[in-house]
């Protein structure tokens, strides 16, 4: 008996669901150590957008995600280079428990993560959080994948630094804390939803119409773009 046969035939569809997603080629996206104690079967992809032009490109790619269940195959995203700029960074996590979870109201659980820097006077806007969230649930919308049970946290992080790095640049950046329960083992939508939201954090055009964008790192501007 090989590892693949102790795989359920429904993760097993949304692995193959999530190598067929098309995500947009700013982003780098591979294969990470899944987490091993959320649920029986996981799979986590990791991303990056990096400044255009800085640095060599880099395809995006889906790890092989075939043999990723608990313990995952251990395949790294790309390192970026040091003179890179880091544009947003986020992580996706695919969860499956075969006997079902209350608490998910499923079998399946998709647990995201994402943060970029912000303007400084961008990250006292009270609506920061408002904003972050509602283009999940837009992004989510406007990919069609339907979904059920979703909740997150958006949060404010400031750095500020001292002593040798005073002449440092203070910075704030946005982080958003999300998961949901898809409604079927096919989450190629949910995957490709969830890239270009990462894009979104860091301020790379076009949206979808109707969609709100977050500031991107070191833009200048005053406020907030609505869609409109």
């Amino acid at each position: 008996m090989n590892a693949l046969d102790q795989v359920p035939p429904d993760f097993l569809h949304a692995l193959g669901t999530l190598r067929k997603a098309r995500c947009r080629k700013e982003l780098r996206l591979a294969e990470i150590p899944a987490p091993a104690r959320l649920a029986p079967f996981a799979v986590a992809l990791g991303a990056e957008v990096m400044a255009p032009g800085s640095g060599t490109p880099s395809t995006p790619v889906h790890g092989p995600a075939a043999l990723a269940f608990a313990a995952a195959s251990g395949t790294s995203a790309a390192t970026p280079d040091d003179d890179e700029t880091e544009l947003a960074t986020g992580r996706f996590i695919l969860l499956h428990d075969p006997d079902g979870s209350a608490v998910w109201d499923g079998e399946f659980r998709i647990v995201t993560y994402i943060r970029a820097e912000l303007e400084p006077e961008m990250g006292n806007d009270q609506m920061l959080g408002t904003v972050a969230w509602t283009w999940l649930v837009e992004a989510l919308e406007n990919h069609h994948a339907d979904y059920r049970a979703a909740g997150g946290t958006a949060t404010r992080v400031l750095s500020e630094s001292f002593g040798t790095l005073a002449e440092r640049p203070g910075s704030i950046d946005i982080e958003l804390r999300a998961s949901w329960t898809p409604a079927s083992s096919d989450v190629q939508a949910h995957l490709e939803a969830w890239s270009d939201m990462v894009c979104t954090f860091a301020g790379l055009p076009p949206l979808p119409d109707g969609v709100t964008a977050l500031p991107p790192r070191r833009r200048q501007q005053n406020g907030y773009g609505t869609g409109r």
